[in-house]
């Protein structure tokens, strides 16, 4: 990782300054400074972590290639709009390869900026006294450099529970400074295992929960995120007793079905753990991410034209349930050239615009009870996994008929999982991590499933294309990375 490792001990670094009060929203440039002068009080260092938050937006966030969206449309929950501009089709299609651009070569070098942002903060934490500051300072980045590192292994790696050789297959490289160490800005490292990255993380992850503060402001990680990325890593690395008792740290303040609409107009956070805040007022268009899904027009306060890019499958709608309160929140009619189409309305904007500019929901108390209630029907709990499933479900339906048993439980749970989560970015990485095939509908683009239907209908279970391949520039700078079987 030649081009990455050696910005770990860059002498000029450059850190993000945020103007906010509890929120972390707008990004301005910061001066440059030597870390190990630069990093003496818990102002700069702060600043430091919210730096490292920063490189989290530019991936999650970004135009046309954001984690928030991608991982969807490689899934089967949305159909290409033919009558869009055709964009990530190469993804949605499964033809990438290593030198593909887009979201292959931007997660990794995002999510290694990130680490490294993490490693200067770790590296120079005993410039702090010791206490609570510190200990906050030092948990934040510990946890960021946890969560980076599960994106990497997710995406470029196998998941553990979705094979049997997955835990001993190539991870990513962990790039791991202790407290004081600078790292090698030099060395060459080869791919870990998985196993040994879901080490790493969940080591960082359960350090970090020990240090970390009870309330650090919006966009920002803290002591019921770090429980709430525990419950969800733990999930992946099918340790489901640890699954229960991490989200059993986490409040159970769940959006209600009045508040969910306005969590995705940023009017409110209710049941939001962890969020990447994006400057809405910019002009960028940097993090537009309901672009990626859409571009509509108003008119007079009405949407009045709708260019979609991926609408909703017809099949996963026609599913939902009509007395599911977040249909609406899903989805929306669009026209466009005199055609409808089940648009995806979940990231339009902010009440009163339709600009796709919305700050990023990473993880919501949902999810953690839905990772919860999996967890407890995989260890023949089945009477608390749905009483746990009841409690999302008395907050999503007006009525529900309920009481499942036995696979009828755990389908009902990956459903409202599936719904609950839908085009934030999860759908791949759970059908990954089951071991299942991608299985689309043949249904089109079209509001009544007609028109134009994916070429590609089904990924099987196991094909290399569940994981990205290594980027291209990295396998050229490194002799030692390996690059991922099948490319």
């Amino acid at each position: 990782m030649k081009n990455n490792i050696k910005l770990l001990s860059c002498l000029l670094i450059s850190l993000a300054f945020f103007a906010c009060d509890d929120e972390i929203n707008d990004l301005q440039p910061f001066t440059e400074g030597n870390p190990q002068t630069f990093f003496n009080s818990e102002a700069t260092f702060q600043n430091g972590v919210d730096g490292i938050y920063s490189q989290f937006q530019n991936y999650y966030a970004s135009t046309g290639s954001g984690m928030q969206g991608i991982p969807d449309i490689l899934s089967d929950n949305v159909v290409l709009a033919a009558s869009g501009r055709r964009s990530n089709e190469i993804y949605f299609d499964w033809r990438y390869v290593p030198s593909t651009g887009g979201a292959i070569p931007l997660y990794w070098s995002e999510g290694y900026e990130a680490i490294n942002a993490a490693n200067l903060v770790i590296g120079q934490i005993d410039n702090l006294a010791d206490g609570a500051a510190k200990d906050n300072i030092l948990g934040q980045a510990l946890a960021a450099r946890a969560f980076a590192h599960f994106d990497l292994v997710r995406t470029y790696g196998q998941i553990p529970t979705s094979g049997a050789n997955a835990g001993s297959s190539m991870g990513v490289v962990y790039m791991k400074v202790e407290d004081g160490d600078t790292g090698d800005p030099l060395a060459q490292y080869a791919r870990e295992s998985v196993e040994s990255n879901y080490s790493e993380i969940i080591g960082d992850l359960e350090r970090a929960a020990d240090l970390i503060g009870a309330n650090n402001g919006e966009g920002r990680l803290d002591r019921d995120a770090v429980f709430g990325i525990l419950s969800r890593v733990y999930l992946y690395n099918g340790e489901y007793q640890k699954v229960i008792d991490a989200a059993n740290e986490v409040s159970e303040d769940i959006a209600s079905m009045s508040e969910l609409p306005g969590v995705y107009t940023d009017s409110n956070n209710a049941g939001v753990l962890v969020e990447w805040s994006v400057n809405t007022s910019s002009e960028s268009g940097e993090s537009n991410v309901g672009v990626l899904y859409s571009q509509s027009s108003l008119e007079n306060g009405e949407i009045v034209n709708t260019i979609s890019e991926y609408v909703i499958d017809f099949g996963f709608l026609q599913m939902i349930d009509p007395n599911d309160v977040r249909l609406d929140v899903l989805v929306f009619t669009g026209e466009n050239q005199g055609n409808e189409y089940n648009a995806i309305k979940k990231f339009l904007g902010e009440t009163g615009q339709v600009n796709g500019l919305l700050d990023i929901k990473v993880l919501r108390v949902a999810e953690v009870l839905l990772n919860k209630a999996e967890a407890q029907y995989r260890i023949g709990n089945e009477s608390e996994a749905l009483s746990t499933l009841n409690i999302v479900r008395d907050n999503r339906y007006t009525s529900y008929e309920g009481g499942e048993s036995g696979e009828d439980l755990l389908d009902a749970i990956l459903f409202n999982r599936r719904v609950e989560l839908a085009f934030e970015g999860h759908r791949f990485f759970d059908i990954k991590r089951l071991g299942n095939s991608i299985t689309r509908t043949d249904a089109g683009d079209l509001a009544d499933g007609s028109g134009t239907p994916p070429d590609d209908l089904e990924l099987e279970a196991g094909n290399f294309r569940f994981l990205f391949p290594i980027p291209q520039a990295e396998i050229n700078a490194n002799d030692n990375i390996e690059q991922n079987p099948g490319y």
